[in-house]
C-alpha cells in the first residue's frame, strides 16, 4: 500500500462514525479542480514520504475501542494492488471500512463487496456524461462509470454518491447527474473550495467561478424528491 497520509481521528468523513482517515497515493484521473496534487501528480507524489502499512496497523490497533471505522481515500484507492489484503487486516481489528472511489475500477469494487471488506462506499460522480472527460482531465468510459453506479446501488451495504460542484458545472448539470444515479439512496453536493495554501491540478481553474452555496441549496431543493437522504456539504 502506498499510504501518503493519515488523520488519526475524523468525525466528518464517515457518516455518524468516529474514524481514522487514510490517504493513498496515486490516481488515474487528472481532475483539473482537484487540490490534492501531491496524491495525484506523479512528479509530486514521488516527493511524498510514504507511511509503512505496518505502522498504520499498529496505530489502528492502539485505537481499538475508540474508533468505529477507517476511511480509505486518495488519490484512488482501487489502484493499490494490495488493497484487499490491507482491508482484511483492518476488518480483523474489528473496524468498519468506508471506501472513497472515483468508480473507474468497478471490477475491483465488486471483488471487495463480494468479500465483504467494505461497509460504506462513497463514489465521486464528476458531472454529467457530456462533461466527464473535461472534469476528469482524461478520457473516461461512461459505461464503466454507469456500471460502478449500478453496482453500488444494488450491492453496497451503505453508500453515497457525491459531486464536487466544480467550476463550469451548472444547475442543469446537477439535475442530469441526479437522473443518472436514479434509484440511489443518498446524494451529496459538495461545495468547491480551494483550501489556503493549496493549488489545483490545473491552476487555470483557480480563476474559474463555481456555483455559490445558495445556488447549490436551491439546486438541491429541485432534486431532493429523488433521494432518501443527502444535501449540500
Amino acid at each position: 500500500m502506498k499510504i501518503a497520509a493519515v488523520v488519526p481521528t475524523t468525525l466528518i468523513d464517515y457518516p455518524d462514525r468516529t474514524a481514522a482517515l487514510i490517504f493513498t497515493a496515486g490516481c488515474n484521473l487528472r481532475c483539473p479542480f482537484c487540490h490534492n496534487r501531491e496524491l495525484v501528480l506523479p512528479e509530486e507524489a514521488a516527493r511524498v514520504s510514504l507511511i509503512r502499512e505496518s505502522d498504520i496497523v499498529t496505530l489502528l490497533a492502539d485505537r481499538q475501542g475508540f474508533l468505529d471505522g477507517v476511511v480509505i481515500s486518495g488519490g484512488e484507492p482501487t489502484l493499490q494492488p494490495d488493497l484487499a489484503h490491507f482491508l482484511e487486516r483492518i476488518k480483523d481489528l474489528g473496524f468498519l471500512v468506508k471506501l472513497d472511489t472515483n468508480g473507474t475500477r468497478p471490477e475491483v469494487l465488486e471483488a471487495l463487496l463480494e468479500a465483504r471488506l467494505v461497509d460504506y462506499v462513497a463514489m465521486d460522480v464528476k458531472g454529467p456524461a457530456s462533461k466527464y472527460g473535461e472534469l476528469a482531465g482524461v478520457a473516461v468510459k461512461i459505461d464503466t462509470i454507469s456500471r460502478a453506479i449500478r453496482l453500488i446501488i444494488e450491492r453496497a451495504p451503505d453508500y453515497e454518491f457525491r459531486t464536487t460542484v466544480a467550476p463550469t458545472l451548472t444547475v442543469e448539470d446537477i439535475e442530469l447527474v441526479a437522473a443518472w444515479i436514479a434509484g440511489a439512496k443518498r446524494y451529496i453536493l459538495q461545495r468547491f473550495v480551494l483550501p489556503e495554501g493549496k493549488r489545483l491540478v490545473d491552476r487555470r481553474w483557480e480563476a474559474k467561478a463555481a456555483l455559490s452555496e445558495g445556488e447549490l441549496r436551491a439546486a438541491w431543493e429541485r432534486i431532493r424528491p429523488k433521494f432518501e437522504d443527502g444535501g449540500v456539504r
